[in-house]
């Protein structure tokens, strides 16, 4: 187990760093430090990972969790100040939200956002009028069945486990590389958290990389191949998940559980 008071903290950006030598995981974050307005909400946020991992970035409520993926997602709230993000050897930190998207970094948010008024298969379709693409609509409805079911429905009056398949099925619409998901499992009975779980594992196996974010620890813990746990804004555990699992006066302290 590592626990990290202080990870390495490269230099102010250098564009004509050789990445490929210094950055050999697929996902790449340096010291990110980032604010809402004064306030200092991500402070010094390192960690790498490799392609097709799922990672489970955990912490109590306000420990910074939500703000690293909207900093991952560079979403420019809360406002990334300082560091870095390579994935895939391409500089996110250099890009705006649309950039970043269209390079594969994409974001579930916790409301999941689906649109009023249009069905499940026009919110996937809206997701593929712009490039690049991803999966088909019918390799969706291959992974989620449910959804093929409910084309027709509209997307809003699903239940909320049959919401949060559309939100990542609508994820899966763009040409994505590393999914970030804020709380999929918030208000879901544990029957449909299973089955969320198990679609993660199967897009796993496609080889995309996931980051989440999630309260219910243990489950997200069982799911990850590693976790990073986060206090105040900083990195104090990076590790595989099963170590988490098995420590539980490191839950005790930092996850409340």
């Amino acid at each position: 187990m590592t626990h990290v008071e202080a990870i390495r903290k490269p230099g102010p950006f250098d564009k004509n760093r050789n990445m490929a030598a210094t950055a050999p995981k697929y996902l790449s974050v340096w010291d990110l430090q980032a604010y809402y307005g004064e306030s200092y909400i991500v402070q010094g946020v390192s960690f790498d990972i490799h392609e097709g991992e799922i990672l489970a970035l955990l912490g109590r409520n306000g420990a910074g969790k939500t703000s690293t993926l909207r900093t991952l997602a560079r979403l420019g709230d809360p406002q990334l100040h300082h560091g870095e993000i390579w994935l895939d050897h391409k500089p996110l930190h250099e890009m705006k939200a649309h950039e970043a998207a269209q390079n594969g970094m994409v974001l579930v948010p916790e409301d999941r956002r689906i649109i009023p008024g249009l069905t499940v298969e026009e919110n996937l379709q809206l997701a593929q009028i712009a490039p690049p693409h991803g999966w088909s609509i019918e390799r969706v409805y291959e992974l989620f069945p449910r959804l093929a079911e409910r084309r027709r429905q509209e997307g809003v009056t699903l239940s909320g486990g049959e919401q949060q398949m559309l939100s990542i099925a609508r994820a899966l619409c763009r040409d994505i590389k590393v999914l970030l998901l804020d709380e999929p499992y918030e208000g879901l009975a544990p029957v449909i958290v299973q089955e969320i779980a198990k679609t993660l594992e199967m897009i796993r196996d496609q080889g995309i990389t996931t980051i989440i974010v999630e309260q219910n620890a243990v489950a997200a813990l069982k799911l990850a191949d590693r976790a990073v746990i986060l206090d105040i804004g900083k990195v104090v555990f990076d590790g595989s998940a099963q170590e988490v699992l098995d420590d539980e006066a490191l839950r005790a302290q930092y996850l409340a559980i």
